[in-house]
């Protein structure tokens, strides 16, 4: 069974705590919460959970931490623990640091989303878990999301022929629950830009490949922030057009998302309202032919950062390489960001991606 440390239980590590727990309540035999570890000692004296602007990230309610070691220093913990893995959901900017600290302790890392600031800090990553021989994995969700994964299959499988053009979008409010408030800081957090864009980035990474430039425009609500509104344009060789937008500063609340990908014999489409829809399209050339019917394939509704943790988890057991989400995979996603932000620096300029 493997020993695992979380570090950080703000929104996103509450959702990691959620999962931890619920492992050690269906008795799962792989995975051992020994240790948890956050600045606040309150959390653990108060039981509060975080709640975050997502289902399944963050929640109300108590917990119980009695059987489960406390830590508010990070060095402490890695000192007293015997860990075999470690996820970290820390601020942003403190992600390289603690992570090249877990790995080169010999204990294998997930780190939550972004990776990094910037790719030279996902470099330093990397070459941590290859100098240890250890295992590094990010947490894009995505690509453990279920309406996501069938929409990879038709992809890869040719299913309805080559894509044509991509549409992602998310966004909702704010997110004010932060600890000093790091998420709004351009410094710290990125903005929505670096922060939840990056999770349909790495959607347009995964689905088709490096572009090989970006053209982004971006605007700034909260004095300080990154980009807190954002639409960007991917450019490749191939002709495909692909857009993505995010937007965090929606006056009521909420949150949404929702992503279509039209191909040259059909489509696919996750409404905002949750859901799957796909349809075959009618002869190609000739645009009077009936389209087929839409219709909702099967797609696993199991909860994507359950998933995430369980997969890693397995590679480290069975020795296996990470090969949904590797790391060089995060860190590319990463460069198509920072030319996002140089794009946006300069209202829009074609901006190589290095």
């Amino acid at each position: 069974m493997l020993k695992a440390a979380l570090i950080g239980i703000g929104a996103m590590g509450s959702g990691h705590l959620d999962n931890y727990l619920r492992m050690k309540k269906e008795n799962n035999p792989d995975i051992n919460l020994v240790a948890v570890c956050d600045i606040d000692e309150s959390k653990f004296k108060n039981n509060q959970k975080i709640q975050g602007n997502l289902d399944g990230v963050g929640g109300g309610g108590n917990v119980d931490f009695s059987g489960i070691h406390c830590y508010t220093d990070i060095d402490d913990m890695l000192e007293k623990e015997q860990l075999d893995m470690v996820s970290i959901a820390l601020p942003t900017y403190l992600h390289c640091e603690y992570t090249v600290k877990c790995l080169d302790k010999g204990i294998n890392t997930f780190c939550e989303k972004p990776m990094a600031l910037n790719h030279e800090q996902c470099q330093q990553m990397i070459d941590a878990a290859k100098r240890g021989n250890k295992k590094l994995m990010i947490g894009h969700c995505l690509r453990f999301w279920g309406q996501y994964e069938v929409t990879k299959e038709i992809i890869t499988s040719g299913k309805f022929g080559k894509p044509i053009a991509g549409y992602f979008f998310r966004g909702g409010d704010t997110p004010v629950w932060s600890y000093n408030n790091w998420l709004l800081k351009r410094e710290c957090g990125g903005g929505a830009l670096l922060d939840q864009h990056v999770h349909d980035v790495d959607t347009v990474n995964y689905f088709f490949g490096m572009p090989k430039a970006v053209s982004a425009l971006g605007s700034i609500l909260y004095k300080g922030s990154g980009y807190d509104a954002v639409t960007a344009q991917y450019i490749y060789d191939d002709p495909i057009t692909v857009n993505a937008q995010d937007d965090w500063s929606l006056a009521y609340g909420g949150f949404t998302m929702t992503f279509r990908v039209n191909f040259e014999n059909g489509s696919v489409i996750m409404p905002e309202n949750g859901g799957f829809i796909c349809a075959a399209r009618g002869d190609k050339d000739n645009p009077k032919t009936p389209n087929g019917k839409p219709y909702t394939p099967e797609y696993d509704k199991e909860n994507a950062y359950y998933k995430e943790i369980k997969y890693f988890a397995d590679c480290i057991i069975h020795n296996k390489p990470v090969l949904i989400n590797p790391p060089e995979d995060s860190m590319n996603t990463i460069r198509i960001v920072r030319a996002e932000i140089e794009s946006a620096d300069k209202n829009g300029a074609i901006v190589e991606v290095k």
